[in-house]
């Protein structure tokens, strides 16, 4: 073989390992990560001793099981439904037995410590018992609120009649919450709470008074544990002291069982 032909056949050799090298390394090549996708479905379910709503008893300390699901989406846009049963007290919720909420609203995060937050939450009862068949309980509320790093300070805007009292639309709620993780390695966290329930208009009760005398004020202090259990992560367990200035008169069952009075509230869910 002369020199010429010596050398067109070393390179042929040669490009037709380089081309051989460069396809097995593409067909060997990790394939690339997918996407991260900008929607979250969670779901929760959770066991308590109580359902309290704004310091107020609305199971009687018999026990309730919550839960419901949740979806956000990557541009802050969030929605979701929860329920819980209810006393069928007809104090409590006029002798509803479920509760269900519809939410949805907005939170934009302005740095990783300030963020706010506006929604819409819809308190709906299915099987729409009515106090002395006029008014449903079903109420709807418009919410803001603002956060800063473990604080958090909101209100609540009645739209329609408020669980339904007479007169009662503009009542509101405004509450400021702490949520401070002491530990993040121990998943401890503190909580601390206080609020005011506003009850618009000019509903008169049997003894002269208007909705004003259902305002009130209650507060809450608490601790709280994320955990796991074997390798189901999600779990969270805590205990609560809760109490308000409500009217015991007024905030009653019909066995004189007074809803507003200081309680302990413990728990135990999982989100998944």
């Amino acid at each position: 073989m002369n020199k010429t032909n010596s050398l067109l056949l070393a390179g042929v050799l040669s490009a037709t390992l380089m081309t051989s090298v460069n396809v097995n390394a593409a067909e060997t090549a990790a394939p690339a990560a997918a996407p991260a996708s900008p929607h979250t479905l969670t779901a929760n379910i959770g066991f308590f001793t109580d359902y309290i709503f704004r310091g107020i008893s609305y199971a009687r300390e018999r026990g309730s099981v919550q839960g419901g699901f949740d979806y956000s989406h990557a541009s802050g846009l969030y929605a979701g439904v929860w329920g819980t049963n209810v006393s069928s007290d007809i104090y409590a919720i006029n002798g509803n037995t479920l509760e269900v909420d519809l939410y949805g609203g907005y939170v934009h995060t302005i740095n990783p410590d300030l963020s706010i937050n506006v929604g819409v939450l819809q308190f709906y009862y299915p099987q729409n018992k009515k106090d002395g068949g006029l008014a449903s309980s079903n109420t709807t509320e418009l919410n803001a609120a603002v956060t800063y790093k473990f604080f958090t300070l909101k209100h609540s805007y009645v739209a329609s009649k408020f669980f339904g009292f007479a007169d009662s639309q503009g009542s509101g709620y405004t509450e400021f919450n702490v949520n401070y993780p002491v530990s993040q390695l121990a998943g401890l966290n503190l909580t601390a709470h206080v609020g005011h329930q506003f009850v618009a208009g000019t509903g008169v009760l049997t003894d002269g008074r208007s909705n004003s005398a259902y305002d009130y004020t209650d507060w809450q202090v608490g601790v709280n544990k994320d955990f796991s259990v074997a390798s189901s992560a999600g779990w969270n367990a805590g205990l609560s002291y809760i109490d308000t200035n409500a009217d015991s008169s007024l905030w009653v069952y019909n066995d004189g069982f007074k809803s507003g009075e200081s309680k302990v509230l413990g728990y135990i869910k999982r989100t998944f």
